[in-house]
């Protein structure tokens, strides 16, 4: 009698999508780590870079800790790490955190579709949708991180993934997604553009420096089940809001 087939493993649990109207970003400690923490990380990143030697132990924030001192207002405390620590969350005995902070762009055409694109493989997402956008890179010392840096931390994203130029202060802060690990995704709402114009500047960027290798363009959740892959987690959610609003009859603001 043949083995039983594998199941395939449980897709990752929903963002959970939150209204903010102001943010309020603190720097904080480095988490501390343990001498067997370090290692394991150490030894996990190493074996990460052997399987995809493009990943690179860069500057990032880690989301330490967020409270919600009241209504509509995002507290987060963050810390200055490198990408290795997020090799973290395959040590099962660690009780660090490994919360990341990112930003993304809910990038609209005119018709009042959503643009999404799917993640290169040489990335350490392979294969994935998602809005474009990535981890926040902490500020130089003496700088402050909060939501003006948080805007041009979007725009250059933004610029990189699918060559559209905006100014940070059309980007309107739109929502909070906060998803596995507790991290914390801000996301920005970009102006509109037709489809036509977001393809050409996408398709005028040189392929070496793509991060994203394919757009699409979604209106639903009924959407997703055509964009062949893993999601990001507040793809759902978010298309689940939108839905919602336009039930309601009101905008995507």
């Amino acid at each position: 009698m043949p083995a039983a087939a594998t199941p395939p493993p449980p897709p990752p649990p929903l963002a959970e999508v939150l209204g903010v109207r102001r943010i309020r970003l603190a720097e904080v400690a480095v988490p501390r780590l343990t001498a067997e923490e370090r290692h394991a990380r150490d030894q996990v990143w190493a074996t990460m870079v052997l399987a995809n030697p493009t990943l690179f132990d860069g500057p990032a924030v880690a989301c330490a800790d967020t409270s919600w001192p009241r209504p509509g207002e995002l507290h987060i405390s963050w810390s200055r790490i490198t990408y290795r620590h997020y090799a973290l969350r395959r040590v099962p005995s660690t009780t660090a955190p490994t919360a990341s902070l990112a930003v993304s762009i809910v990038q609209t055409t005119d018709d009042g579709r959503l643009l999404v694109g799917r993640m290169s493989p040489t990335t350490a997402a392979p294969g994935r949708w998602q809005f474009p956008g990535g981890s926040v890179e902490p500020p130089p010392d003496g700088e402050r991180l909060d939501l003006a840096a948080l805007r041009r931390n979007a725009v250059r994203e933004l610029t990189e993934e699918t060559g559209v130029t905006t100014a940070p202060a059309e980007l309107e802060l739109w929502a909070v997604a906060r998803g596995q690990y507790g991290s914390v995704c801000v996301l920005f709402l970009a102006p509109p553009l037709p489809e036509a114009a977001l393809r050409e500047r996408f398709t005028a960027l040189a392929p070496p420096e793509r991060e994203l290798v394919e757009l699409a363009f979604v209106r639903s959740p009924a959407d997703l089940p055509g964009l062949p892959g893993p999601h990001a987690d507040y793809l759902t959610p978010v298309l689940r809001l939108l839905t919602r609003r336009r039930a309601g009859g009101h905008r995507l603001t």
